[in-house]
């Protein structure tokens, strides 16, 4: 065998164990380090028409909800996107996700972030982020990631934040949550959330394994057929994983804002007790621990990430 051959069959073997020890979670989490700008910020009346035109066409629609929920495939990018209607008034909407530390409390209900903490430096906010697999790990094992923190849009008719991170492993990059919202009727505000990330041909790979292993038999939520019985056939393999995680963002910003009224230490728990309610609407796709094990994992979580320090950078 020739050494270039032999040297990238090992790196493939080594990353083929690594996915089969839990690690698809870093592919949620960007990679090669690369300029990126910054979204720029779309006119509010853009947002409203895209959500008029997918409700009048029940494109997405979730379970009945006001949630609609799209993905993209692409050779080098995955898409997801999630609009909805949510039962927050808008000036409250602005004042949680302006703020970088607030993120913090969004994102650490994702069941695959086991750390969050909001600093600041010469560029600006950003918010350190441990990922780990799907159930309690030690920091020593999660996977640290550095997202870019910025308000391209804050008016009292427009918001737009965006978190992005440039770099990361297995070839990934360009990772963004980007979120918009804007007011609507009845005390509403109309949200789009959109999750994306690059990719090159490891990360293709790596994907791919963990499809045929600890991803198998998993969908999403898109319909892209029929069975013989006219039950839905529902989209799987890496468009499945987006549509899952998207949705899991979006549920944990939707959490973080239906639980800013509850008092003191208890908002954490009923933001807990809200996502993990609203992620069993679609157990088929999302369950993954019962909730009592995820309610004292993510307790734990918090309390670690406030008393203990993220690493340096690099």
């Amino acid at each position: 065998m020739h050494p270039t051959d032999r040297t990238l069959r090992t790196r493939l073997l080594k990353l083929s164990l690594n996915l089969r020890h839990g690690l698809i979670g870093l592919l949620l989490f960007t990679g090669l380090t690369a300029p990126f700008a910054w979204a720029q910020a779309p006119s509010p009346e853009a947002l409203h028409s895209q959500f008029n035109a997918l409700r009048e066409k029940g494109t997405g629609q979730l379970a009945g909800r006001s949630i609609y929920l799209r993905s993209t495939e692409s050779a080098e990018r995955m898409q997801g996107e999630v609009h909805a209607l949510i039962d927050e008034p808008f000036d409250r909407v602005r004042q949680e996700l302006t703020q970088a530390d607030r993120w913090c409390d969004v994102l650490i209900l994702h069941i695959n972030v086991k750390y969050c903490r909001g600093m600041r430096n010469a560029a600006g906010d950003e918010l350190v982020s441990g990922v780990g697999r799907k159930f309690d790990q030690p920091l020593s094992e999660v996977y640290w990631v550095r997202f870019g923190f910025k308000v391209q849009a804050d008016r009292n008719d427009h918001l737009l934040v965006e978190l992005r991170a440039p770099s990361g492993p297995l070839a990934t990059r360009d990772y963004r949550i980007v979120v918009e919202a804007v007011p609507h009727t009845g005390g509403q505000s109309l949200v789009r959330m959109t999750y994306s990330y690059g990719f090159g041909t490891a990360a293709r790979w790596a994907m791919k394994t963990y499809l045929a292993t600890l991803g198998r038999g998993k969908s999403g939520f898109s319909v892209v057929g029929r069975s013989d019985d006219g039950q839905p056939i529902r989209v799987e393999g890496v468009r499945g994983v987006v549509e899952r995680n998207t949705l899991r963002y979006y549920l944990a910003l939707q959490s973080h804002l239906q639980s800013h009224d509850a008092p003191g230490t208890a908002q954490l728990q009923q933001s807990l007790e809200g996502w993990f309610t609203a992620t069993e609407r679609y157990a088929e796709q999302l369950h993954e621990i019962e909730r009592v094990d995820y309610v004292a994992m993510k307790l734990k979580e918090v309390k670690r990430q406030e008393t203990v320090a993220p690493p340096p950078p690099g």
